[in-house]
């Protein structure tokens, strides 16, 4: 099992990695869902992963809130994207939205077009877009060569026990196209368990393990 650990700033990672983290997933502001760190954050952060054999996949966004951005928004996620591909970070978890809940194409082509060399997430943005239209996400991510989507499978208020028959209706849809990445409310409690019901070979969390 790959356990991806969501962690704020620097200072969580050495304890996460030491504890079992086989992959960081390093944000800012977690209270608002994750946003970017800065240069420096992210350059040390890069560091130390690295020389502990693990990998980095950093938050790209530039505030809380929606995640329908404007072009001033857009072009300083570009420019933190390309500081992430400069120091090395292995993967890079973003997501854009049009004001109806639909994959903003034109913004994610440019976005996923500025990742290149490092793996691309769609993050739990996905979950705000209408169910009936996930199926249709999947495909469209997947055909841009997006790696993996995370996902609690409905709002983060639901207990994540509920929403398991919707994320393995989308595990189903996404087959062998990209990997579904569940997240929100994973603990180390209920991680195996919950594995094992989706099938799945990685999961994400803030508590996967303890710390």
């Amino acid at each position: 099992m790959l356990r991806e650990v969501a962690v704020e700033n620097y200072t969580h990672i050495p304890q996460a990695l030491a504890a079992g983290a086989d992959r960081i997933e390093l944000n800012d502001n977690l209270a608002v869902g994750g946003t970017t760190v800065s240069k420096g954050v992210m350059a040390e952060s890069a560091k130390y992963v690295h020389e502990h054999g693990r990998s980095l996949v950093t938050m790209i966004r530039p505030r809380g809130g929606n995640f329908v951005y404007n072009d001033t928004e857009l072009k300083m996620m570009e420019a933190d994207l390309f500081e992430a591909q400069a120091l090395g970070v292995d993967g890079v978890t973003f997501g854009a939205l049009t004001t109806d809940g639909l994959i903003d194409e034109d913004a994610m082509t440019s976005l996923i077009a500025a990742s290149a060399g490092m793996s691309v997430v769609f993050h739990m943005a996905f979950d705000a877009i209408p169910e009936d239209e996930q199926p249709a996400a999947i495909d469209w991510l997947a055909a841009h060569h997006v790696d993996r989507i995370l996902t609690h499978g409905g709002p983060l208020t639901t207990p994540i026990e509920t929403t398991l028959p919707h994320l393995q209706m989308l595990i189903a849809h996404a087959a062998d196209q990209i990997t579904i990445l569940p997240g929100g409310g994973i603990t180390s409690q209920n991680a195996a368990a919950i594995a094992d019901k989706l099938g799945v070979k990685e999961l994400h969390g803030t508590k996967l393990i303890q710390f």
